[in-house]
């Protein structure tokens, strides 16, 4: 007898990124299994890790009773176990009912086990843009992500855009894939106080009248177009905190804010707590998200849901996340990111309508609907076995 037709089931997840990542893909995966859980409370969910460690993000998940973290249960190397051999034995032991690769990957032993499976891959970007990827790496996430969409009884994209890529860097039947925008995680609808504003500001020593950009310094996110904008803005009043881990790129923007003279004009933030990031998009007065390609471009949909316009780049996916809401500019054209800041920061009847624009779309993006559009997509899978 199937359980999921009674209303229940097991379901794996490789939870490494859950347990162990801040960022993109942890943040991704910590949403749906919550959200999964919290609205199918007769399943039960196992997060698969090689290690545990403690991360204050995984406590709010892991106060459902119907999730559960397992790590290896033999002593092995933990990369060996959840790639090739251990993971999926632990799984047959636990009775799970289909497993979910969380980030672009399946175990590679996945059709010996004979447990169904589905993979969400977030995109292709290294395929798209190889040059932002040294070569050991690339080759590294084309063959898992490669394999993972071959051996999946079904894909999850994380947007159209993504889709796309998958049916042409790998010929995958369109009809294998369905897209399932990503939410992002409650605390960004939640209201913020004076005094957590008054905290964070004092915390990171921010600035009253500024921009904010959310994302890894890197090139492909292209941030060094919103600190020359910066410098052609008609308030040069206005600053820039660009938050984000750093990377070789990052001299480039240093180097042209010293060779500009924006010194006081730009805060540099590499580590900012997952928590305090409301409030900082709602201390903004815009946030720009000048990527050039995304998967689906998260840091969007968090601004618009903490009523702070967004500026982004055509060319991807950002579209999709922002909808009509936001402003999009070219990726290479200062000059559009210059006008559309301008339009933001002066106008104030544009302003207003861009955060009324931006909370209704970003209810569009529900966690539950998330949640309720994976299972029926787990129990399409079940179903066809």
């Amino acid at each position: 007898i199937k359980s999921h037709l009674f209303g229940y089931m097991v379901v794996g997840f490789d939870g490494k990124r859950a347990v162990l990542n801040n960022t993109g893909l942890g943040n991704y995966s910590r949403v749906l299994v919550q959200s999964l859980a919290e609205n199918n409370p007769r399943s039960q969910f196992i997060l698969y890790t090689p290690k545990l460690v403690d991360n204050p993000n995984l406590r709010t998940v892991m106060r459902y009773s119907n999730v559960h973290i397992k790590t290896p249960r033999k002593a092995i190397i933990g990369s060996y176990w959840r790639s090739v051999h251990g993971m999926m034995s632990d799984a047959h032991h636990n009775r799970v009912n289909i497993f979910h690769g969380l980030s672009g990957e399946l175990p590679l032993d996945i059709r010996r086990s004979d447990i169904p499976s589905v993979v969400t891959v977030h995109d292709l970007i290294f395929l798209r843009f190889p040059q932002y990827y040294n070569f050991i790496d690339r080759k590294i996430y084309d063959f898992k992500a490669r394999k993972a969409c071959v051996n999946a009884n079904r894909i999850i994209a994380i947007s159209e855009c993504t889709k796309r890529d998958i049916v042409h860097f790998y010929g995958i039947d369109p009809e294998k894939i369905d897209v399932a925008y990503q939410g992002c995680n409650q605390i960004f609808h939640e209201e913020v106080t004076q005094a957590q504003i008054d905290k964070v500001r004092s915390k990171y020593d921010l600035p009253h009248n500024f921009i904010v950009c959310v994302g890894t310094v890197e090139e492909r996110k292209n941030a060094l177009l919103a600190v020359k904008a910066l410098a052609d803005i008609d308030d040069k009043e206005v600053k820039l905190v660009l938050i984000g881990h750093h990377t070789k790129y990052f001299d480039k923007i240093k180097a042209f804010i010293h060779a500009n003279g924006l010194r006081h004009r730009v805060v540099c933030l590499s580590r900012v707590r997952f928590k305090h990031l409301p409030v900082i998009y709602h201390m903004a007065r815009a946030s720009v998200y000048p990527s050039r390609y995304e998967g689906f471009g998260l840091p969007v949909l968090e601004s618009q849901s903490c009523g702070t316009p967004v500026i982004a780049a055509k060319g991807s996916c950002l579209e999709e996340a922002g909808g009509k809401a936001a402003i999009y500019v070219d990726p290479d054209s200062v000059e559009q990111m210059t006008a559309a800041l301008n339009t933001v920061l002066n106008d104030s009847t544009r302003h207003e309508q861009m955060v009324k624009d931006g909370l209704e779309n970003a209810e569009k993006f529900n966690n539950d609907d998330l949640a309720q559009c994976v299972m029926d997509i787990y129990r399409k899978v079940l179903n066809s076995i």
